[in-house]
């Protein structure tokens, strides 16, 4: 039998804990809940993409999907905590601290790259995606 990775293990074990807790449910999560311990490795097998029923691209496709579906925090699990991922309101480029100073050791009055570059294509300056943050300074200096 072929070792399973790091990504498949981890997956692996949350199945499993959410069978061991009552909230593994079959189809996609909507159905019934899971008795079985061999049902609940048989999901666990198929959700981490180390099952032998299915072609290696059909393993990686569920390994993929999973995987999104736990950074997203739409496991039973991460439901159970409150863990639901927040989808992030803020607009790209905008700072998440406004104000403070960061880990980074930026100050309060110094933008970052991605504030120089929205201020650069509200003013319709020509080359900014290709500049540095200095040249983003100057360009908006002017």
């Amino acid at each position: 039998m072929p070792s399973q990775s790091k990504a498949q293990r981890g997956t692996m074990e949350r199945v499993m804990h959410e069978y061991k807790e009552g909230e593994l449910r079959t189809g996609r999560g909507k159905g019934p809940k899971v008795k079985s311990r061999k049902q609940a490795v048989a999901i666990g097998l198929q959700e981490s993409g180390a099952t032998n029923r299915e072609s290696p691209a059909k393993n990686r496709a569920n390994l993929q999907r999973t995987k999104s579906k736990e950074r997203k925090g739409q496991t039973a699990e991460a439901e159970k905590e409150g863990k639901r991922a927040q989808h992030r309101t803020v607009a790209k480029g905008e700072s998440r601290a406004r104000g403070g100073s960061r880990a980074s050791g930026r100050s309060s009055g110094e933008s970052t790259k991605a504030e120089l570059y929205e201020r650069a294509k509200k003013r319709n300056i020509e080359g900014r995606s290709t500049m540095s943050k200095a040249e983003l300074q100057r360009a908006l200096a002017h």
